[in-house]
C-alpha cells in the first residue's frame, strides 16, 4: 500500500465519521434529544461493526 492510498483511506473514514456524527445529530435533533443514549449507543455499533472504532488513537 503507497502513501495516497493510506492517504485516501483515511479521508474516506473521516468522510465517514463526519456523515456518521451529522446523522446521529440529526436524528438527536428530530427527537428532541429523547433518545440520545440510545442513538450513541447505535452510532457505536454501527461505526465498531464497520472498523470506524474511534477508541484508537490513529482515529482521533
Amino acid at each position: 500500500m503507497g502513501i495516497f492510498d493510506r492517504f485516501k483511506n483515511q479521508a474516506a473514514q473521516d468522510k465517514a465519521m463526519e456523515m456518521s456524527d451529522a446523522a446521529e445529530q440529526k436524528i438527536n435533533e428530530k427527537t428532541g434529544n429523547k433518545f440520545e443514549g440510545q442513538v450513541d449507543d447505535a452510532q457505536q455499533k454501527i461505526e465498531g461493526a464497520l472498523g470506524m472504532d474511534r477508541s484508537s488513537p490513529d482515529q482521533q
